[in-house]
């Protein structure tokens, strides 16, 4: 019956495909979440340390009015 239609398809894990498809939907809501959401706590203490650092190592480097010469 099926000779002319070309053969079999492709075989494919069922349970597999549900686990791709259910890690896809989760990530997608995930960055649904972080957009809602904003930036976590965690990352928004470390962009503050990280600039304050930066401040201080460039205020090292500044120069009084009194070391001039």
């Amino acid at each position: 019956m099926t000779a002319g239609l070309g053969g079999m398809g492709e075989i494919v894990n069922l349970r597999t495909v549900r686990k791709r498809t259910r890690r896809q939907q989760e990530t997608d809501a995930a960055a649904m979440r972080r957009m809602q959401h904003g930036v976590p706590k965690t990352e928004q203490s470390l962009s503050r340390a990280q600039q304050k650092l930066a401040r201080r190592k460039h205020d090292q480097h500044r120069i009084e009015s009194g070391e001039a010469k």
